[in-house]
């Protein structure tokens, strides 16, 4: 335990150092790490600790940056929807919601180009900081971090990089400290999770002060570029990580083979098998295994005809260019003894 927590922690002060460089998101770096050691439904809460103590030292360092102003609006929209997301934690796997941030956040890829243009201060509106509150309360109490995916909404209302960094602590660190409340009552906190949460938080702290010395002295033009990249990459690594929890979750298998004249490609989900078939005569065909009795009377007397000594008959239906029939393979001793070709 000692060498993962050892693992986490040089992790985790490399997440929060880079965090603090481009307006945060050390949470989303971390939880496909994360996930890795703690069951998927405590990631949040492990979180919750680090950031929380990261918040507090980041407000503590600049806090003459603070724009209260948003402040005001943001929080009293987030907390109420830090419970929602808290109590929806038991019931709901974040994972299918981390698919969708991974890939909102690779969306910004096309920001990156863009950097150099000066960007347009958006509608400063306070119906705004309450929808964004909202949802940034919402999402964090589900995932237990969501910074970069609202690192935008910082840079379009033209706050400097500290003013970012400092107002991003101020709105986040009293939802943090809801969040581990509500954790700890919905019995979400145990010896592990806390054990790895003071590991994270100890290399937060330790990242702030580090980072004090360093911001200053970036101009916003590279803040604005580590941020999109930052955000970028998070979106990578949330996208293949929660891509291969769900593939494993449902049993998912994708294989590709080479056949006479082409490549098929096969994919199993749960107790379904499809393939994509693509020969250079006749180009793609689309095959989906179907139950024997989804066949109609003519065509199930087809397949029976040829049945002989099989003791496994396994249909597909084939949707070519145009065109629609179906396969059957006959097994016999768990090997295939033939097939037939019908309409």
């Amino acid at each position: 335990m000692f060498g993962i927590l050892t693992i986490i922690f040089i992790v985790s002060y490399l997440a929060f150092s880079l965090s603090a460089i481009c307006g945060g998101g050390a949470g989303l770096m971390l939880i496909p790490v994360l996930g890795r050691i703690l069951p998927v439904s405590q990631v949040p809460a492990a979180l919750s600790i680090g950031t929380f103590i990261s918040s507090v030292s980041r407000v503590f360092v600049f806090f003459a940056k603070i724009r209260w102003d948003i402040v005001k609006w943001f929080v009293p929209a987030a907390l109420p929807a830090v419970w929602l997301g808290a109590w929806l934690l038991k019931f709901v796997n974040p994972i299918y919601l981390e698919l969708s941030m991974g890939l909102f956040l690779i969306s910004n890829l096309f920001s990156l180009f863009r950097v150099k243009k000066e960007i347009a201060v958006g509608n400063k509106s306070n119906f705004k900081l309450l929808i964004i509150g909202f949802l940034a309360g919402f999402l964090s109490g589900l995932t237990g971090a969501v910074g970069l995916l609202f690192n935008k909404f910082y840079l379009h209302y033209g706050l400097s990089k500290e003013e970012i960094v400092a107002t991003r602590a101020a709105n986040e660190v009293l939802m943090h400290l809801l969040k581990i409340v509500l954790y700890t009552l919905f019995g979400l906190i145990s010896y592990k999770v806390l054990s790895v949460g003071l590991t994270v938080a100890i290399s937060a702290l330790l990242s702030t002060w580090t980072m004090k010395w360093i911001l200053p002295r970036l101009s916003e033009l590279l803040f604005k570029y580590i941020g999109y990249s930052a955000m970028v990459l998070s979106g990578f690594v949330m996208l293949s990580q929660s891509g291969q929890t769900i593939f494993n979750q449902n049993k998912g298998n994708l294989s590709f083979k080479p056949i006479a004249e082409g490549i098929e490609t096969k994919l199993q989900w749960q107790k379904s098998n499809f393939s994509i078939e693509f020969a250079y005569d006749d180009g793609f065909e689309y095959e989906q295994q179907i139950p024997f009795l989804e066949l109609d009377d003519e065509r199930k007397l087809i397949v029976l005809k040829q049945k002989n000594l099989a003791d496994k008959i396994i249909i597909e239906e084939v949707y070519g260019m145009g065109s629609k029939s179906y396969e059957a393979y006959y097994f016999k001793n768990n090997k295939l003894d033939h097939q037939i070709d019908f309409n």
